[in-house]
């Protein structure tokens, strides 16, 4: 009989649903914790308040009255004997008076800013003061030294009297600020005894909250969960094929079942995922077979390219030899074009074979002391460099993983730039820096050449793009493009600086490791 009895009961609990624990709890503590924060919150500040104004402007306050006294005491004793010595000597407290007696005047405005009682006293000690200071303290001040001045005589009386109602309005202030702290005591420790009851109340009540939510989750939630967690861990081992059977309230039952139907499609997922790598793998195979026989078509083309070409420039110099007594001055023109063509056409075709290696010829990444690169690149272009008594100079440069054939590449096209594209009639002046820039290096290559317009700051890193006549400049109008190819290839930007007008500075940046790229 108890137990048909204690059927509905159960039957009671389980509509309870998950969310609905959650809710009822969730709403209790958050309106029990927002009380007793905002309580603490208020306490807090309250006490925190409290202390700042006697610590920081209070005991402050009086300290910086109390000085002041002293400082006008040092002022009047100065001045008393100054008048009726007259021995500078007795200056000397006088004016220190005065320094202190500025600092602390201002001070105390800045401490009593907002207390108009507190001002108001300061008014009082000031016009005290001043009414002393003309009156008394500066006309005996300026009397000259050696006599004893007459003033001190005349005014002792009146010096008396303006330097009483100093003291009095000194006095009448600092009873003011002892007064002021005293109060502000009190209330503090008013305030801290409200603390220490909010305070121990709120622990209270947190120790109460804590185990009616410990036996709620409990009871609502950690149990079904138990089975459920199971489950998962059994399909997290490895057993996807392991079915989750719902249990507990009917939210977490629902969830069971979302669970399993998640299960269900990661291993469709999963087959899906082995089929794509498959398909992938045999277009990785596919890719690199292609990348190999487009480096022999490459290879090839260029060979079967350049063997016509070699032949023309051949057979036409060898013309040139054999006939060029029976040829006139134009014919010699033409075949001077014809030689040049060839040649142009052959510089070209390897310019594009090493356009087209970069990143997948050259791809070896080592340990690369750029300074050893630099070194020689210089020394390739040692024969231009001083022909045109070109001056270069450069930062200590950092030791980066890249590949050593590209980053040769680099510094030999942009170096070459800088020296090919010089002012007439002036010689190269090329430095080249280095800085960290977070996770990569910063680097400028800065001439002073012909420079390069703002609006051609894209354009110079298209292929084949030239801004000058190949009369004027030789090359194939690839080399800006290839280090912009080498810089990208090495996880960095390259750039034309266009705020730099004193010639061309090139700024580019390379990541200390290149990013992790699949191997064509």
């Amino acid at each position: 009989m108890t137990g048909d009895e204690g059927l509905p009961r159960e039957r009671g609990l389980s509509t309870w649903t998950t969310r609905r624990w959650l809710r009822v709890g969730v709403a209790v503590s958050l309106a029990v914790l927002a009380v007793l924060g905002a309580t603490g919150a208020w306490v807090l500040g309250r006490t925190a308040s409290i202390s700042d104004d006697l610590v920081d402007v209070k005991s402050p306050a009086l300290t910086l009255s109390i000085r002041l006294e002293s400082a006008m005491l040092n002022q009047e004793t100065g001045i008393r004997g100054y008048g009726l010595t007259g021995t500078p000597d007795f200056l000397t407290p006088y004016k220190q008076g005065l320094t202190e007696q500025r600092t602390d005047t201002a001070r105390l405005s800045e401490l009593l800013r907002g207390d108009t009682a507190g001002l108001r006293n300061l008014r009082a000690v000031r016009a005290a003061v001043e009414n002393w200071q003309s009156r008394i303290a500066r006309p005996i001040a300026a009397s000259p030294p050696g006599t004893p001045s007459p003033l001190a005589t005349e005014r002792a009386a009146e010096g008396k009297t303006a330097f009483d109602e100093l003291r009095r309005a000194m006095t009448t202030q600092q009873d003011g600020l002892r007064a002021d702290r005293v109060r502000a005591r009190s209330d503090l420790a008013s305030t801290m005894r409200l603390r220490n009851w909010v305070f121990a109340t709120i622990a209270v009540l947190i120790v109460a909250l804590a185990g009616v939510v410990f036996e709620g989750l409990r009871r609502g939630i950690t149990t079904p969960l138990e089975h459920l967690g199971a489950a998962a861990r059994t399909i997290t081992d490895g057993d996807f094929g392991h079915p989750i059977t719902p249990t507990g309230p009917a939210d977490l039952r629902r969830l069971s079942g979302e669970i399993d139907s998640m299960r269900r499609r990661l291993v469709r997922e999963l087959d899906f995922s082995e089929e794509a790598r498959l398909r992938l793998d045999a277009q990785s195979a596919d890719l690199q077979r292609s990348n190999a026989e487009l480096e022999q078509f490459a290879y090839v083309a260029s060979h079967d390219l350049q063997e016509p070409l070699r032949k023309i420039s051949s057979f036409t110099q060898l013309l040139q030899r054999r006939y060029g007594e029976q040829l006139d001055d134009r014919a010699d023109q033409y075949i001077d074009y014809a030689v040049d063509g060839a040649n142009r056409m052959q510089v070209l075709i390897n310019d594009l074979l090493d356009f087209s290696r970069v990143g997948r010829v050259h791809h070896l990444q080592e340990d690369l002391d750029l300074n050893s690169v630099m070194r020689q690149a210089l020394s390739s272009l040692s024969v231009s460099i001083e022909e045109t008594g070109a001056v270069i100079t450069r930062d200590e440069l950092p030791t980066l993983t890249a590949d050593p054939t590209q980053m040769g590449m680099l510094w030999q096209n942009l170096i070459g730039n800088a020296v090919k594209f010089r002012r007439p009639g002036q010689a190269p002046a090329i430095h080249v820096s280095a800085v960290r820039d977070g996770a990569l290096w910063r680097f400028s290559v800065t001439d002073n050449g012909i420079g390069i317009d703002p609006e051609y700051a894209e354009k110079v890193f298209v292929i084949f793009q030239r801004l000058h006549t190949k009369d004027t400049y030789s090359g194939s109008g690839i080399g800006l493009a290839m280090c912009k190819k080498i810089v990208e290839f090495h996880g960095g930007t390259i750039t034309v600086d266009p705020e730099y007008t004193g010639g061309t500075r090139i700024t580019f940046t390379l990541a200390s490791e290149p990013p992790r790229t699949s191997t064509p």
